[in-house]
């Protein structure tokens, strides 16, 4: 799924109250436009102190709702026609003062107005909290959080962070890609609630000296978007990551590794408590015996000579995994150069695992994009050309399944 297709067909109604965060709403609707979205912009007064209807509207290409009596709308009802059309109401920012109202059932300007009058069933309320970070942790903020909740609406963040007043702490509105992020992320399918996942991702790093080491082309992007689809899925996941350069998804445990020892360490222990282990990571199969004190140098004579180095095995994680009595349903990976459905149906047999994926590795190491192979006793199965995150999406929905059918 591409960039501008992830909320494609989706109405979001956005609510503005008061707050400089406003700034931030002006690219959120920029960003839920090019994800396919269409969004319809509705400000209270205090929000139009901080940032202009013209500015929304010439972003949103839509008209700004402003007032419960809005001539406009033929029955002149817009707090009804608005969440009528919407498949989402999202309040971002949404002061301290906005959430109070919210908790009261107060209606006394037409933001408030129209999320007490949406369909909840259809309509879902979607809160972005923005506020001074002593605000944020007041006991009453905080029993309004708890309510809000309760009353089935989603709190989005907040962050933390620089706030505009000067001071540093919890309560900035997110930033307009998390907050598309977390909209995308609330219309997936919730197929794995209540699960959990353990995932590897990444190289490992194999040192030879202290500036020299063994590693692979890896990028982490594959178990990284996988980790995100799992969460996306309503699991709880947990992500061991070798060394790579990747944001940690949101709502995502993340425990750093170097070595594949470390990653062994890290994984083992955690292991049986998880549903699921997908065994993403290029680990390394060898290791140096000894790892040099100082750096290895040229003497710089014609007669000098490479260094030889005497290489042991690293230890297996995932059929270390797969062997545990207590073990999660285990899903490998298999980054072939050539014969990927022969090496992956070996590697299902020698690892003892329900499902291999395969991919060519040279051809998507450091890649946005993919092709997998989904290999098991009962035969194979092709995922197509697509980006990552897709593929990761379409791999949770078939371990989904599975699951489903060990019940």
């Amino acid at each position: 799924m591409s960039e501008s297709t992830q909320l494609a067909g989706k109405h979001v109604l956005l609510g503005l109250s008061g707050g400089i965060a406003c700034y931030k709403s002006a690219e959120l609707v920029r960003l839920l436009i090019k994800a396919g979205a269409t969004v319809q912009v509705m400000m209270s007064e205090a929000a139009e102190a901080f940032i202009t209807p013209v500015t929304m509207q010439a972003l949103s290409n839509q008209p700004v709702l402003m007032s419960q009596w809005d001539a406009r709308e033929p029955n002149n009802m817009a707090h009804i026609n608005a969440t009528r059309r919407a498949d989402v109401m999202l309040v971002a920012p949404a002061s301290a003062d906005f959430i109070a109202k919210l908790v009261q059932g107060r209606a006394n300007d037409l933001l408030s107005l129209t999320a007490l009058a949406r369909p909840a069933q259809r309509c879902a309320l979607l809160v972005a909290p923005a506020m001074n970070r002593e605000m944020w942790a007041h006991p009453a903020t905080q029993r309004n959080i708890a309510q809000l909740r309760a009353d089935g609406a989603v709190v989005l963040g907040p962050g933390s962070g620089d706030q505009a007043c000067g001071e540093i702490g919890d309560g900035r509105m997110l930033e307009a890609a998390e907050l598309r992020d977390e909209l995308i992320a609330f219309f997936q399918p919730k197929l794995l609630a209540g699960k959990t996942l353990l995932i590897t991702a990444g190289p490992t790093f194999e040192p030879i000296d202290p500036v020299r080491g063994l590693t692979n082309r890896s990028s982490g992007k594959m178990g990284f978007a996988i980790a995100r689809a799992a969460a996306e899925a309503g699991a709880e996941v947990t992500l061991v990551a070798g060394p790579v350069h990747l944001a940690t998804p949101r709502g995502v445990r993340r425990v750093d590794v170097q070595t594949a020892l470390q990653m062994y360490d890290a994984v083992l222990p955690r292991a049986a408590a998880h549903d699921v282990f997908v065994a993403t990571a290029a680990v390394a199969d060898w290791r140096p015996a000894q790892m040099t004190e100082h750096k290895i140098k040229k003497d710089g004579s014609s007669a000098s000579t490479a260094p030889s180095f005497e290489l042991t095995e690293n230890p297996d994680i995932l059929a270390a995994v797969a062997a545990l009595a207590d073990k999660p349903f285990c899903v490998g990976f298999a980054a072939e150069s050539r014969d990927l459905l022969k090496h992956a149906r070996e590697k299902l047999l020698r690892k003892g695992v329900p499902l291999i994926v395969g991919n060519l590795g040279p051809a998507t190491f450091g890649r946005d994009d993919n092709a997998l192979l989904l290999v098991d006793a009962q035969g194979q199965r092709e995922l197509p050309h697509n980006d990552k995150l897709s593929l990761a999406r379409e791999l949770i929905r078939e371990i989904s399944a599975r699951l489903q059918e060990k019940l």
